[in-house]
């Protein structure tokens, strides 16, 4: 029974979001990091790094940085999403917004892509979700190559992962692709299924450190 209040508990990745956020004031940061990332996740410093990887032995600040979704892009499926929201640090002084992908395997969700940037104003954290999600129309009329299982970033030991990459949804309804430049810049693009075409639904410029 438990086990089963869990899974309806996280039954969407804002649940799952929302649960996060919790761990790491409870948990610690880069704990609550750790424990909900997928062993292929990938983050931003500003080149791409391997999450699990970069994120181990970290230890937990003091407090931890605070955020909520404010938006939530949802395969038809509903098994991918993405979500979007600002963040901000324990002390005030530093803030921006973050865009993280969730998959759910087995009732679990693990986040594969953190990104964000730093925001010159705060914004504040939004108490509602704005929740979207792909049209199940005509799904056969989704390109054969956006259909099918999803299988994981291949992972080369010693190796970082690719400073470009793309994902989707196993049914096709939600697909994405990013790309970090030598200078750190990034282009992080993600479109959804309407049940005629896909419409862009974010396109994201993230500068380099420099501001170049």
């Amino acid at each position: 029974m438990l086990v089963l209040l869990a899974a309806v508990s996280l039954a969407t990745a804002v649940d799952a979001e929302r649960a996060f956020i919790r761990d790491s004031h409870t948990q610690g940061q880069w704990t609550a990091f750790r424990k909900w990332a997928d062993s292929s996740a990938v983050m931003f410093t500003p080149q791409t790094v391997w999450a699990q990887d970069y994120l181990k032995d970290r230890a937990d600040p003091p407090t931890s940085i605070d955020w909520a979704p404010a938006n939530s892009w949802v395969s038809c499926d509903g098994r991918t999403a993405i979500n979007r929201g600002p963040w901000t640090s324990a002390s005030g002084k530093a803030h921006g917004y973050f865009t993280t992908i969730w998959m759910q395997s087995h009732s679990t969700w693990r986040w594969i892509y953190d990104g964000g940037a730093d925001l010159p104003v705060p914004m504040a954290l939004p108490k509602k979700v704005r929740s979207a999600q792909a049209s199940c129309k005509n799904l056969a009329q989704v390109p054969a190559a956006y259909r099918g299982a999803v299988v994981a970033t291949a992972r080369i030991a010693g190796r970082p992962p690719a400073d470009a990459g793309q994902g989707r949804s196993a049914d096709g309804t939600l697909i994405y692709e990013w790309k970090v430049a030598a200078d750190g810049a990034r282009h992080f693009l993600a479109r959804m299924w309407n049940g005629r075409s896909y419409k862009l639904i974010l396109d994201q410029n993230i500068p380099g450190p420099q501001g170049s």
